[in-house]
């Protein structure tokens, strides 16, 4: 059997990356197609398979402003030829779910979310305060038309898989298709306690783009007077930068081993945006540190409240700037928040995936 994984990008080990990397793993002969890679930017799992590329790959600046091309995304996926292949296993948070197999061929998504720009989130990408009411209006139109593509296209898939139910619920609500729900992988051997006394800050792990809402985070360390560590980079850096009130320090890309010092090191990890399922809280929580999120979308499935964390019922600063001090006050059994993060490790989601693989491969057989 052909297997075919597709990926939107590969730019950077993040959540997506993690999971595409155990399906890697799990079929090590797959052939791997995807808009763009950077070369060393994921890791030597992923890297040792076969890539395909997009035509988007040689414009210029791509390999770093590849987001700016989006509107020439959809004809991009299209044009993949995956008629050689048996299986398309598509991790999708953008445009991949709607590639075009052979007819013979079993098609089934990892959802990680339907695109969030077209849909509930455009106003964080493309409020009127961050683009202007023009480029709001002419970015509005153009959204509407990937909208109607996005939605369009979701038949392409056979089955579909969600990495949360909060994930589940928008496939449905945008789709008209149901999901089952296979929770993301978490590096629970990697990431693990090690004694370390916590200093006191608070940690951010995070793509620095709208919808993280890390100023949120900024603002609220500020008014609580907690030392503020942001490890990430992304469009919004700059922006911050220039925001930033309070003692903030801005440390970039990190390599896992220094984040995962970070994590064992500090009193609190912060998740201040609505996440589809959110991996950092997580990788927290395997070090044994307890979070502050916003007691919306993935969240909800990840932290306990009062256990491994505290959840936030208002998505404002001021809400967040008591949470944290309210955390920093309480003690936290760290072996129950290690507990709790290792029902999901890598191992559970690799066998959860191949299982469902398997049980549909046999259905369309029958």
């Amino acid at each position: 059997m052909k297997i075919a994984l597709v990926h939107d990008w590969l730019t950077g080990m993040r959540g997506g990356e993690k999971a595409l990397e155990v399906l890697c793993e799990r079929f090590p002969s797959a052939e791997l197609f995807t808009l763009v890679h950077v070369p060393g930017s994921v890791s030597s799992t992923v890297e040792r398979l076969r890539v395909h590329r997009s035509f988007v790959q040689w414009l210029p600046f791509a390999k770093r402003r590849y987001r700016q091309y989006l509107p020439l995304f959809p004809a991009a996926v299209e044009q993949f030829d995956l008629d050689a292949f048996d299986l398309v296993l598509s991790t999708s948070h953008c445009c991949v779910k709607s590639v075009i197999r052979s007819a013979r061929a079993l098609h089934i998504c990892y959802c990680l979310t339907p695109m969030r720009y077209a849909w509930d989130q455009f106003d964080a990408y493309f409020g009127a305060e961050r683009i202007g009411r023009v480029g709001r209006r002419l970015a509005r139109s153009f959204m509407a038309r990937m909208a109607r593509w996005d939605r369009d296209t979701a038949d392409r898939v056979d089955r579909y898989v969600a990495i949360s139910h909060h994930v589940a619920g928008r496939i449905a609500r945008y789709y008209n298709r149901q999901a089952s729900v296979v929770y993301p992988p978490v590096d629970t051997s990697f990431f693990s306690p090690d004694g370390s006394t916590p200093d006191r800050y608070a940690l951010i792990v995070s793509a620095l783009v709208p919808y993280k809402r890390v100023d949120v985070a900024v603002a609220a360390c500020a008014r609580a007077g907690v030392r503020l560590k942001i490890v990430g980079d992304g469009p919004e850096r700059r922006t911050l930068e220039r925001s930033a009130t309070g003692d903030v320090e801005f440390l970039g890309r990190r390599p896992d081993e220094e984040i995962r010092h970070l994590y064992r090191r500090a009193a609190v990890v912060l998740l201040p945006g609505e996440e589809d399922f959110g991996i950092v809280p997580l990788e927290a929580q395997a070090c044994g540190r307890p979070v502050v999120a916003l007691g919306r979308g993935g969240a909800l499935e990840t932290v306990v409240p009062g256990e491994t964390g505290l959840l936030v019922k208002e998505p404002g600063s001021e809400a967040f700037a008591d949470a944290i001090a309210g955390a920093l006050d309480r003690t936290f059994d760290a072996s129950a928040i290690r507990r709790h993060a290792e029902r999901f490790g890598r191992e559970r989601f690799g066998d959860e995936m191949e299982g469902l693989v398997r049980q549909a491969l046999e259905a369309a057989a029958r």
